[in-house]
């Protein structure tokens, strides 16, 4: 794991098992925290990074049916091979019986993964309770999005809640980047984008069962748009997985920049943990 050019501080754990790592300076330490809680754990192996196994024709796939349920004319050019630039970005989840930890791969419009989602800082019985019951939204949740070599980009938390979700995003080094924050529990969800006290923008759902979003600037022009896709009656019935094409029809600046990456997972996070039939 490569050690940031950076002051000694708390980080996103680049070993993805933990919420924070302490950086010395010059290393990272086997001091780490969770949900407030500190322990000890050696650095040991390498760095988790979520994969999932998907043909390059399936991955195009998406990206085909999106464009055609997304804006007309759209014609991305590839982009510069990151998750912040690059004009599409292919979401899939993890196929699991069971969903105890959340976990995504990000892959380009060309099917090559530039990235991942990963949760962190869970302990067993936490994982005991996801396993055994369905309360997941009265549980705080903490992802990580990281590139392919571990390496934290953004850190995400969804906060216990009991009828509307809020995502937090913030940088590795823990400064706040802004908020996702869903404004409604009945009818076609919304959610705000802030951050710093402003209104950015909104992502808007597009019919009642949450298959599409909209994602509007603060003038309301459409900047990004996020499709479901359908991976087939089998997978839909008996696994957990959920897959996003998000298409980004300009660039953006930062905090939307951050926020439109982040808003994929977002909500697949916010909706799904709310209950497990939502989609």
């Amino acid at each position: 794991m490569t050690a940031p050019q950076a002051p000694a501080g708390w980080y996103a754990d680049p070993a993805g098992k933990h919420e924070k790592r302490y950086f010395d300076g010059q290393q990272w330490t086997e001091h780490v925290n969770s949900h407030g809680r500190s322990s000890v754990d050696p650095i040991g192996g390498p760095s988790h990074v979520p994969t999932v196994q998907r043909s390059p024709d399936r991955v195009q796939r998406d990206v085909q049916r999106a464009g055609q349920a997304g804006v007309a004319g759209y014609q991305p050019t590839n982009g510069g091979g990151t998750v912040f630039d690059e004009p599409i970005l292919v979401v899939n989840q993890k196929a699991k019986f069971i969903e105890v930890s959340n976990e995504y791969a990000i892959f380009d419009q060309n099917a090559r993964q530039i990235g991942a989602v990963r949760e962190v800082g869970q302990s067993n019985l936490k994982k005991a309770v996801r396993l055994l019951s369905s309360y997941d939204q009265y549980l705080t949740h903490k992802l990580q999005i990281v590139d392919m070599t571990g390496t934290p980009l953004l850190a995400l938390t969804r906060p216990a809640k009991l009828l509307k979700s809020r995502i937090l995003v913030e940088t590795p080094q823990g400064q706040p980047v802004g908020e996702i924050v869903q404004q409604n529990a009945i009818g076609k969800i919304r959610f705000g984008l802030e951050s710093g006290g402003h209104s950015y923008g909104l992502i808007q759902g597009e019919n009642w069962r949450a298959w599409n979003f909209a994602i509007l600037d603060h003038t309301g022009a459409e900047v990004a748009r996020i499709t479901k896709t359908w991976e087939g009656l089998a997978k839909t019935m008996f696994t957990t997985a959920d897959n996003y094409v998000v298409q980004i029809h300009r660039p953006l600046e930062d905090p939307m920049r951050s926020l439109v990456v982040a808003a994929a997972v977002s909500i697949d996070t916010a909706l799904k943990q709310d209950s497990r039939g939502w989609n």
